[in-house]
């Protein structure tokens, strides 16, 4: 069989240096980080899932994994929880519990093996024989990261248990630990370990590219370059609803003359190769390029505003050429103008730079990246499903996300013009400082490093709060 796809002219992957994590266990930490509970529950939802392997396709594995997991989350939750797969936020925990293993090291040919402080096997016989010699041996360290189930005796023996969820052999092992724990006899603590990874790398997410576009007076040409006219610049693919190449929108062109579908072949095919240079444009054509571009966004239907958006972006130094014919609407250009004066004065932000704002919360841009953003709307996604199982809803909701609940430095703040405080010396009232200026400029006048300024205000108020009744008040005083 033959396909026919649209060549790319730059595709660029960045792998990291571990093999892929099965979907199953990142799904699970995801849980863990919400509550523990919620974890436990999953392991126990997800018996006999297993890999890819048993589901014949990664796809309807994906879809069994997600109706696992969704009976425990949220709507918004639910969203969360795709967004953070297609990242694989949580690859790297189970990379990290992957090593922690390897550390141990687990004993040969073991799927799954217990450490009960610091001796190992994989035989649920012997584990009885080590747990009544475990208390001659220190305890092991734990981590934040660890499943711990609950116990009724905190003092028992701590038995760590190294498998992968969603097997048989785990499920036989985990209700027999957990009857254990359950009965006070061990700790039982759980971390993820995977015999045979997957040999595929992880496809890092977040990372991207940046071409910075500058007026070209001058025209500089590399002849490392290999010469080729089969490279087709655009991202939008032959068959999206809107691949515009050139102004031309050929999704709709199709859609209009279905009988004229080769020859629309060809004019698409002759205008994305003249576009593959990248002709410099003149200093007058770059002055209303962002509008032109802003206008070009507009102008598409709502539903593809986004995908025009990102092609624009992703290959705008193809584009510009045919940007640069876009007419401006005087109102558009208005309404730009008075949002750059507005963001300005609000904001401090200058025509041309950009902002992220997540329910107000000012996201700097310069030092985010995709991960952190995640963790912030998880975290105001937490927020806001609280406020709302309270009753809290429409404005009232924006009113209260509004506040700020940042807890300041001083856990309290006394108001020192009561009548309750005495005062042992007050710089602006007594006497025996009248000789002293009371002009706040005395602070710019110069003086010897250390040199306390002699000025008539109480500008740093210390407030004793003691019981006069005690020894020790006068000490203090």
């Amino acid at each position: 069989s033959s396909v026919k796809a649209d060549s790319k002219a730059i595709t660029t992957s960045l792998t990291t240096k571990w093999f892929s994590t099965p979907l199953l266990l990142e799904v699970s930490e995801f849980l863990a980080e919400d509550s523990q509970e919620k974890f436990w529950n999953f392991v126990e939802a997800s018996q006999n899932i297993g890999s890819s392997d048993h589901h014949g396709t990664d796809y309807s594995y994906y879809h069994t994994i997600l109706e696992a997991a969704f009976q425990f989350l949220s709507p918004l939750q639910q969203n969360l929880l795709k967004f953070c797969l297609s990242l694989h936020s949580y690859s790297a925990t189970i990379q990290a519990f992957q090593q922690i293993a390897a550390d141990e090291p687990p004993p040969e040919g073991c799927n799954s093996f217990f450490s009960v402080h610091g001796k190992k096997t994989c035989d649920f016989d012997t584990l009885e024989t080590l747990l009544l010699t475990a208390s001659q041996r220190p305890k092991p360290l734990l981590f934040k990261g660890d499943h711990r189930y609950p116990s009724s005796n905190p003092e028992s023996p701590v038995v760590i248990f190294y498998s992968e969820i969603g097997y048989e052999e785990f499920y036989n092992f985990h209700l027999q630990l957990v009857s254990k724990s359950n009965a006070g006899k061990i700790n039982y603590v759980f971390r993820h370990y995977i015999l045979n990874p997957r040999k595929e790398p992880v496809y890092l997410s977040g990372y991207g590219v940046e071409l910075a576009i500058k007026s070209t007076e001058y025209k500089a040409k590399d002849d490392t370059q290999v010469k080729g006219t089969e490279v087709n610049t655009t991202v939008i693919g032959e068959n999206d609803p809107i691949d515009e190449v050139q102004g031309f929108l050929f999704g709709k062109l199709r859609d209009l003359h279905p009988d004229l579908k080769g020859q629309l072949k060809e004019l698409r095919k002759h205008l994305v190769e003249s576009t593959n240079e990248m002709a410099p444009l003149k200093v007058w054509q770059l002055q209303d390029l962002s509008f032109q571009t802003a206008a070009r966004i507009l102008a598409a239907p709502i539903e593809l505003a986004l995908v025009v958006m990102k092609d624009l972006s992703q290959n705008f130094p193809t584009k510009a050429r045919a940007i640069t014919k876009t007419a401006v609407n005087s109102e558009l250009r208005t309404e730009v103008e008075e949002n750059q004066k507005y963001f300005k004065g609000t904001l401090g932000l200058q025509p041309g730079d950009s902002a992220l704002f997540i329910n107000g919360l000012h996201i700097d841009l310069d030092t985010q990246d995709i991960f952190s953003l995640f963790d912030v709307l998880r975290n105001e996604a937490r927020v806001m499903e609280g406020l709302h199982r309270l009753g809290i809803e429409g404005l009232s909701l924006h009113n209260v996300l509004k506040l700020n609940i940042q807890p300041s430095e001083a856990d309290y703040a006394v108001d020192i013009r009561s009548s309750a405080i005495s005062w042992i010396n007050n710089l602006e009232v007594d006497s025996r400082y009248n000789s002293w200026p009371s002009s706040l400029q005395e602070l710019l006048r110069p003086t010897f490093p250390g040199v306390i300024r002699q000025i008539r205000k109480n500008l740093h108020n210390m407030v004793f709060i003691v019981d006069p009744a005690h020894e020790t008040t006068a000490e203090l005083m």
